[in-house]
């Protein structure tokens, strides 16, 4: 089932909306703040949604620092913006930070529905990450190598996709806290060595590993190919 987050600071627009994407056969989680979206989202807690239909004017953080920190942190599902703000520049804006389409309140439920299928139907096939015999779904969060099924946790995934998404060039220490963990500061542990660890563990006895470690550089799946 498509899960649907929708991130409005309205209470009664989002029991409607939620109502009518259920009724129309989709899955709506619905939160009033940038915070929140941002835990579901990027945070470590992070939940596989398909879409999200998100405001601009939200308390604290806006809609468009959202999606900024969104695309800055590899979440690539398809945003609509749904705004009372109408002015080209903010579509524009919106368009420009990563946003799928840019939809002005008020509008018809039928409307954003089509403008919801369309999207979902634009990024049909662009959900998944191949590295040399590497191949991540980011749907369904699954991952094969050499097309036998690994299993692996949420953290694990999210891990390992980062490493993926730089194609064979090296990630820093600080960048997997940040992209993965959310934490941009030293947090005084060696949480990314245990994790990498973790990793690697699940492809012992492969004819091939997609994680190598060098002191002063980081991490990188060499499947890619070797960098200097």
């Amino acid at each position: 089932m498509t899960r649907v987050l929708i991130v409005d600071d309205d209470p009664k627009l989002r029991d409607v909306l939620v109502r009518g994407l259920t009724e129309h056969g989709l899955s709506a989680t619905a939160v009033g703040d940038a915070h929140d979206a941002a835990r579901l989202l990027i945070g470590p807690g992070r939940e596989p949604f398909d879409a999200v239909l998100l405001d601009v004017m939200l308390p604290g953080e806006s809609g468009f620092e959202l999606l900024a920190d969104m695309r800055a942190r590899a979440a690539l599902q398809p945003v609509i913006f749904v705004s009372a703000r109408s002015g080209v520049e903010d579509r524009i804006r919106g368009l420009k930070l990563g946003a799928d389409d840019y939809l002005v309140k008020p509008f018809a439920l039928d409307e954003l529905l089509a403008r919801l299928e369309a999207v979902l139907r634009r990024h049909v096939g662009n959900h998944v990450l191949q590295l040399g015999s590497l191949r991540l779904d980011l749907h369904a969060r699954t991952a094969t190598l050499s097309s036998a099924r690994v299993d692996l946790s949420p953290r694990e995934f999210d891990l390992l996709k980062r490493l993926v998404e730089a194609k064979g060039e090296w990630v820093s220490r600080a960048e997997l806290l940040d992209s993965v963990w959310g934490i941009r500061f030293e947090p005084g542990t060696n949480v990314v060595e245990a994790a990498v660890a973790r990793l690697r563990r699940r492809f012992t006895g492969r004819s091939e590993h997609p994680v190598e470690t060098a002191i002063g550089r980081g991490y990188r799946c060499p499947l890619g190919g070797p960098t200097q």
